[in-house]
């Protein structure tokens, strides 16, 4: 009996025979037609596309960048790729184009598939100069060599007298995808997925969060929805731009739900402030999971109250790298806010079976090898560490960042397993529970002090006329001035701004590691924030602002008096 592939497109063939006219997918189309495609449909197009590609060369090993907008098209192509055992190279459409560039260049793809625009870029700005096969999703092969219509109809023929799987004879440690990070705290990295990491992704979550074939899932993170066909789903493609989620239209979402009969839903917790706000009841929705930065407990709590009386709202942690890492469901989290609103930092739950988690000493400097005295005391805020079978192991042509983000680590048994670095800084209660204090690179150290972004800020947010925070240092490592910059709610007059500086300094007096911070600077835009999720702030940005900033700030003489007798 032939052993089963180690791939992510490995189930397609068995639920299409067994399910061939189960919806797959429903995607917007041109013109605002609704598309779908059938397990059944999927699997045969997307092995007809996989003979096609293989006859232009495009097969086992050969990396393929992929600027595909989430239509059809995308998803029967990327799960082609896996079928042929190509590696496809994912990133952000959103990102500076010179960052685009430049992961092009690290990339070093033989093959470029995108639309037509996107072709465009890649003559005009000189993109993967390296791909010398080059296939379009539009209708004529302008700037291309080919059409994907023609490529898969190229297969359709070479397939019509054969019943030849297409799925190729992938191996656990195969390289199966790049991914790029976002980039929100630096350049972009190209994660290298293996075909065993993505395996393991889909069973983890499938037993983290209970998931069972037959659901109905709205993942508004495209990327996401390759793991559905894989967990027998049928996905419900939005009606959205994937790279601007805080901009979705509620009423867009809540008709697909409701159409559908949606019974989950993934996505950013900007997007979900935007459901929130919206306040229409998600009466089919069963679970709901959010990711990419922590989700406010107030977020939650609106969104849990929209919920049929059983819904689940989780909040997985992880990064690119590594996920799931840990999780925790909305009810308990909510029970943590008051914790988190006095500078506990945010709980991200229990580790996801059978992932090792650990919290090391904070250093800025390389770990080649694992030892037993780099993981710090219960309680103690350290770096955040994960040892698991969704770890990735490496980043495509960044071996300084990978020394950075990785430790191997020797086992009893002589076997050898590497560690990953999140870059995150936490610690343990005394219930096993993990808690998020921030982004190490973002951390404030002063001269008698490290303070964690995600210890400071909730505390300050609970302001009402604030609606959120970033503490940056202003300075030299190790003698900062920590500065808090605040993006007011929407509609509160700027003239304000010294009253609420002033409540603001008395909230932070409250708790000694707040009451460190200095400076108080209204930003006078929104925050930018992450191209991926639109929920990272990007305090880098804001640090760099805030350094031109002039010291003198004009604070209301009795605004203090007024709060402390309860004017707030």
């Amino acid at each position: 009996m032939t052993a089963v592939p180690c791939n992510i497109a490995a189930d397609l063939p068995t639920l299409a025979a067994e399910h061939p006219d189960r919806i797959a997918m429903r995607c917007p189309g041109r013109g605002g037609y609704e598309v779908t495609l059938s397990y059944g449909e999927l699997d045969a197009r997307s092995d007809a596309i996989a003979a096609g590609l293989d006859r232009q060369g495009i097969r086992r090993g050969v990396r393929a960048v992929v600027m595909v907008r989430p239509t059809p098209e995308f998803f029967l192509l990327m799960f082609a790729l896996f079928k042929a055992g190509a590696v496809p190279v994912l990133i952000d459409p959103g990102i500076d184009k010179r960052a685009l560039k430049q992961c092009l260049r690290e990339a070093q793809p033989q093959a470029f598939i995108g639309i037509p625009l996107a072709h465009l870029g890649r003559v005009l700005l000189g993109w993967a100069r390296s791909a010398r096969i080059r296939i379009t999703t539009g209708r004529w092969a302008w700037l291309a060599d080919t059409t994907l219509a023609r490529v898969e109809r190229q297969g359709e023929r070479l397939l019509a007298n054969t019943r030849a799987s297409q799925l190729a004879a992938t191996e656990p440690d195969e390289v199966a995808a790049i991914v790029f990070t976002s980039g929100s705290t630096g350049v972009p990295k190209g994660v290298v997925y293996r075909h065993r990491h993505f395996v393991a992704q889909i069973e983890m979550m499938r037993r983290a969060f209970d998931m069972q074939p037959g659901g109905v899932d709205l993942p508004t993170f495209p990327p996401f929805a390759l793991f559905d066909p894989a967990l027998g789903l049928t996905s419900i493609i939005p009606d959205m731009d994937p790279t601007r989620p805080a901009s979705a239209d509620p009423r867009k979402l809540l008709a697909a739900i409701e159409r559908f009969g949606v019974t989950q839903l993934f996505g950013s917790p900007a997007l979900m402030r935007v459901l929130a706000d919206h306040g229409a009841p998600l009466k089919t929705v069963r679970r709901i999971t959010s990711a990419g930065a922590p989700v406010p407990a107030e977020v939650v709590e609106k969104m849990r109250a929209l919920m049929p009386g059983d819904g689940q709202f989780w909040t997985p942690y992880g990064a690119t790298e590594c996920l799931p890492v840990a999780t925790i469901e909305g009810r308990e989290l909510i029970g943590l806010r008051a914790r988190t609103e006095a500078g506990a930092g945010t709980c991200v739950g229990r580790p996801v079976p059978p992932n090792e988690v650990r919290v090391i000493r904070v250093t800025d400097e390389a770990i080649a090898q694992w030892t037993g005295d780099l993981v710090v005391q219960g309680g103690l805020v350290g770096e955040i560490t994960v040892a698991g079978p969704s770890a990735t192991d490496t980043y495509f042509s960044r071996e300084a960042q990978t020394r950075l983000a990785k430790i191997r680590e020797t086992l009893p048994d002589g076997g050898e397993r590497i560690v990953h670095r999140m870059g995150d800084l936490g610690y343990f209660d005394r219930d096993g529970r993990l808690w998020f204090c921030g982004r190490k690179t973002q951390r404030v150290v002063t001269a008698t002090a490290t303070l964690c972004t995600e210890q400071i800020e909730p505390v300050f947010n609970t302001h009402p006329q604030v609606r959120r925070t970033a503490l940056v240092g202003i300075g030299g490592f190790g003698a900062q001035v920590p500065a808090l910059c605040v993006e007011l709610r929407e509609g509160v007059d700027a003239r304000e701004w010294p009253r609420i500086a002033a409540q603001l300094r008395h909230l932070g007096e409250g708790h000694v590691h707040t009451a460190k911070v200095e400076r108080f600077l209204r930003y006078p835009r929104a925050f930018p924030v992450d191209i991926r999720h639109n929920a990272k702030i990007g305090r880098e940005k804001l640090a760099a602002w805030a350094a031109k900033q002039p010291l003198a700030e004009a604070v209301e003489p009795d605004a203090d008096e007024r709060w402390n007798k309860g004017g707030r």
